[in-house]
């Protein structure tokens, strides 16, 4: 079983900063595909972004490509998404998650494990 903890969501005004975080448990976090995906209210889950277990390969959606960045460190058995020139259209529930068989794809189903979200909220 692996548990993921996100934190650092907020409040946070239109062009501003803001960096995800989310901890996972198990001995063998280095070997994980990690990915970032959000849902806005009455939207479905959308993907954001990936990272291959080595953190050498990273995949964003469109939407976030230039202004996101999805990092990690295994030592820390931490991934990491780094939000900039944030828009109001960002504002989302932002969850974690992991694949131990070690896929960072863009759809939802390669993922065993999620975490139980943070609130971003940007105004405008």
């Amino acid at each position: 079983q692996v548990q993921l903890v996100e934190s650092g969501g907020g409040l946070v005004q239109a062009g501003g900063s803001l960096r995800l975080s989310c901890a996972a448990s198990g001995r063998t976090f280095s070997s994980y595909g990690m990915g970032w995906f959000r849902q806005a209210p009455g939207k479905e889950r959308e993907f954001v972004a990936s990272i291959k277990s080595s953190g050498d390969t990273t995949y964003y959606a469109d939407s976030v490509k230039g202004r996101f960045t999805i990092s990690r460190d295994n030592a820390k058995n931490t991934v990491y998404l780094q939000m900039n020139r944030l828009t109001p259209e960002d504002t989302a529930v932002y969850y974690c998650a992991a694949s131990p068989r070690g896929y960072y794809g863009s759809g939802p189903r390669v993922y065993d494990y999620w975490g139980q979200g943070t609130q971003v909220t940007v105004s405008s």
